[in-house]
């Protein structure tokens, strides 16, 4: 189970990683971000609005599930900031992170579930 869960979230941040230096290598981000912010829009084309939806509401859920996760606003708040801002990337990080913290032989549900305390001694 672990080592499914790694895999694909190894793979996803590689790609992500990837698929953004490739993006600046074609435009920087910060001209990217100008365009936009001169065409919130994104032109003519509605696709590119859904897509923004589609996307921030994924990125959403999977932070209702850190939120879950985690015991500290402080970490929920830091949490929030870096899906919003890094999207797939930190949510990757996290899975990985999560997957590092658990102890060998953990199941999914020890992966997917937050654990009281007196589970964990």
């Amino acid at each position: 189970m672990k080592a499914g869960i790694a895999a694909f979230a190894v793979a996803a941040l590689a790609a992500l990683i990837g698929v953004s230096i490739w993006a600046t290598g074609h435009q920087s981000i910060v001209p990217a971000i100008a365009d936009l912010s001169a065409n919130p829009a994104g032109g003519n084309n509605p696709w590119f609005v859904a897509t923004l939806f589609d996307a921030y509401f994924a990125f959403l859920w999977f932070w209702l599930w850190i939120a879950y996760k985690e015991t500290s606003w402080i970490a929920r708040g830091a949490w929030l900031v870096a899906v919003l801002l890094l999207g797939n990337m930190a949510m990757a990080a996290y899975a990985l992170i999560t997957l590092v913290r658990l102890p060998a032989g953990a199941t999914i549900e020890d992966f997917l579930l937050r654990r009281s305390r007196a589970l964990k001694n």
